[in-house]
C-alpha cells in the first residue's frame, strides 16, 4: 500500500477518533504533536481537568489494532507527553490513552500505562 493511501487512512482514523472524543465531552487541545525524534502524539484532549494523550490505532484487516501498541511505542508516547508538558509549562494530572478503531467499533482505553 502506498504512503499517500496510508496517510489518508490515518487521517480518516484520527477524524473518527476526534468525533468520538468530542461526543464523549472531551475538548481537543491539539492534534499531531511532534516531539522531534522522540515521537508524535495523535491527539491531546482534556476532560474534567485531566490531560489525555491519545494514541489512535486502526486496521483495515482482521488484525486487532490494539496489538500495534508495543512497549516501545508506549515509551515514545510517554516521552512525547513529557516533552509536550515541559514545552507548554503544564503541571497537571494526565493520562496516556489508546483509542482503537475496529471497523465501525470505537473503543477508548484510558490510562493504558497502569
Amino acid at each position: 500500500m502506498g504512503r499517500e493511501k496510508n496517510r489518508k487512512f490515518g487521517a480518516r482514523s484520527e477524524s473518527i477518533a476526534v468525533a468520538y472524543l468530542e461526543r464523549a465531552s472531551f475538548r481537543i487541545v491539539e492534534r499531531n504533536f511532534y516531539a522531534g525524534k522522540i515521537g508524535e502524539i495523535d491527539i491531546i484532549a482534556q476532560k474534567d481537568g485531566v490531560l489525555h494523550f491519545v494514541e489512535v490505532k486502526s486496521s483495515r484487516r482482521d488484525f486487532d489494532p490494539i496489538y500495534n501498541i508495543t512497549p516501545a511505542k508506549l515509551k515514545r508516547v510517554i516521552d512525547s507527553a513529557y516533552i509536550y508538558m515541559k514545552r507548554k509549562g503544564i503541571d497537571s494530572a494526565f493520562s496516556i490513552d489508546a483509542l482503537i478503531i475496529r471497523g465501525e467499533e470505537v473503543e477508548l482505553i484510558e490510562n493504558i500505562t497502569m
